[in-house]
């Protein structure tokens, strides 16, 4: 049977040197936190996009520039840090000055957006267009949020909707695509890393996690870490005026990664606190579910009946 990404990471790359103290957490959540001083934690996070794989090879340099920074954005907002800097270390066919200029626009425009400097990085030729970005990030002493604090009776929110960029992949190579298409066509090309909300969500939210590969597959991972399960409510999916025009839309909003929205979970008492917050950022926001004792993840249809979730988001390997 074939490694997971996240099999693949504990069995060759966990436990690699010693753990120094400053390394308040380690290899597993969105960011690793290393503690500075008595009050600070620095966040961590790395991610590589390739050519063909994370972004179309023949895309837009200047909307491949946003995305490879939004998406790093998210595993801060994920965690509650604000952005503090970033690395950038990129491969290159050929010196194109074109690509470069779009690609360089394109980052400087979301570096702006989100008060984040690029401080450093490297260079190199190779066979395709491949970006490593490293973010760092700070936030306070215990108040990073971790994707292992969800208690049973919690309830379980996502922002935003679910789905769209997943339903866009289908429509990146149309010439001429719809309103709809080009609304699905902007939420992956340039999503939105919930910064201000996962700011907001210190000391409320109990974990939480960024949309990477599919709601199921990465509430998956609140639940293992946490020891949980959760019921889902799937009438309660938010789902764009875009995506509800197609037949797989809840397939979609389940399992379909590259929305980089929040899922997160928090005390029930408190879900009114966090609504409020919310509509004061702008951002909207869903209760979906509660978190359960028993260690599964299911689902509620239209006839209450209840079923099985597999998290079959997307797999690296």
């Amino acid at each position: 049977m074939a490694l997971s990404e996240f099999g693949l990471i504990e069995k060759y790359f966990t436990g690699i040197g010693p753990a120094h103290p400053s390394i308040a957490l380690g290899i597993g959540d969105d960011c690793a936190l290393l503690d500075q001083n008595p009050d600070e934690q620095l966040a961590l996070s790395v991610d590589t996009l390739v050519a063909g794989v994370h972004f179309p090879a023949d895309g837009d340099p200047y909307l491949i520039g946003q995305r490879a920074l939004r998406v790093n954005l998210s595993d801060l907002a994920a965690m509650g840090a604000r952005p503090l800097a970033f690395t950038l270390a990129i491969t290159l066919p050929t010196a194109d000055e074109n690509w470069l200029a779009g690609f360089s626009r394109g980052l400087r425009d979301a570096a702006d957006e989100f008060g984040i400097g690029l401080i450093g990085g490297n260079t190199t030729r190779g066979p395709c267009h491949t970006i490593n970005i490293q973010i760092l990030g700070s936030v306070p002493q215990s108040m990073a949020l971790l994707r292992s604090g969800a208690r049973p009776g919690d309830a379980v929110m996502v922002s935003g909707t679910l789905g769209d960029a997943s339903a866009a992949l289908e429509y990146l190579a149309t010439a001429a695509p719809t309103k709809n298409q080009r609304y699905l066509l902007e939420r992956y090309h340039r999503p939105t890393p919930r910064v201000a909300l996962g700011l907001a969500l210190r000391g409320i939210a109990s974990a939480a996690i960024d949309i990477s590969d599919g709601l199921a597959a990465d509430l998956g991972h609140i639940l293992e870490h946490s020891g949980v399960g959760a019921t889902l409510d799937l009438a309660a999916l938010p789902i764009s005026t875009a995506l509800q025009t197609q037949a797989n839309a809840q397939s979609c909003a389940l399992n379909g990664g590259d929305d980089y929205e929040l899922c997160f979970t928090v005390a029930a008492d408190r879900v009114a606190e966090v609504v409020a917050l919310a509509h004061a950022l702008s951002v909207p926001v869903t209760r979906i579910g509660a978190i359960t004792r028993e260690r599964r993840l299911l689902a509620r249809g239209g006839d209450g009946e209840l079923i099985a979730l597999m998290p079959t988001g997307y797999q690296h390997f």
